[in-house]
């Protein structure tokens, strides 16, 4: 049985804590606070024309997505997946993924690590794996409105079997700042973001001490549960 569309979906994420430099960055810069579901104010100076630029990724909140957005499995409880993601974390300890930089993703603007990080790499593809009995399968307007984007055939395989396509190999860690861009506007909306973000020094080194199960209803999702791994 395939999920309805109307169904709540749910996400397992890394948001930093909400007293962190680096948390107060990514909610300014998208306007939205993920933990409460309130709006935030913008980051410094931000143009008038800033909400258009953010409105995509504002839906999801300031994270890094280890399992993407599903619907619940038939028979399957929000209590049940808390408890998965407990047990989960208990036996993970935090991972220091070292110093953040803000860079251009293809249209859009992300924080990602400088340097790679074979342990969060190694994290995300234990998520997809360890949480799927969780997901729904796609139904068809799911699957069109991925199938639509350019994916290669690694892609779609992991489409049909993990519900997302950019799983395992081709799995990036990244923290989105910002929605499509177009040229011109990207290269100077990339030169303010990384000018904000190199004046805030408490915010550029990670260390990656959570996981979130961040769920939406209506409108935007929102953290629902929170787990700290083990020091």
């Amino acid at each position: 049985m395939r999920a309805n569309t109307s169904d709540p979906r749910y996400a397992i994420y890394f948001v930093p804590g909400p007293e962190t430099e680096l948390y107060r960055f990514g909610a300014s810069v998208l306007g939205y606070d993920i933990y409460t579901g309130n709006d935030t104010s913008f980051i410094g100076s931000a143009a008038p024309d800033w909400p258009g630029k953010i409105r995509e990724p504002r839906t999801y909140g300031f994270h890094a997505t280890l399992k993407p957005p599903f619907r619940l499995a038939p028979g399957a409880a929000t209590s049940d997946l808390e408890k998965a993601v407990d047990a989960f974390a208990k036996s993970h300890r935090r991972i220091n993924v070292g110093p953040l930089e803000v860079r251009s993703l293809g249209s859009f603007i992300a924080l990602v690590p400088v340097a790679p990080c074979s342990p969060l790499d190694q994290l995300a593809g234990a998520c997809v794996h360890q949480f799927d009995h969780f997901r729904a399968p796609m139904n068809g307007q799911e699957r069109a409105r991925r199938i639509a984007a350019p994916l290669s055939d690694e892609q779609i395989i992991n489409l049909d079997r993990w519900g997302y396509p950019y799983v395992f190999d081709d799995f990036r860690f990244h923290m989105t700042l910002t929605g499509p861009l177009v040229d011109g506007d990207r290269a100077q909306t990339l030169k303010w973001l990384m000018t904000e973000f190199a004046s805030r020094t408490a915010a550029q080194r990670l260390v990656l001490d959570r996981l979130v199960i961040a769920h939406q209803t209506d409108g935007a999702f929102r953290v629902g549960h929170s787990i700290l791994f083990e020091p």
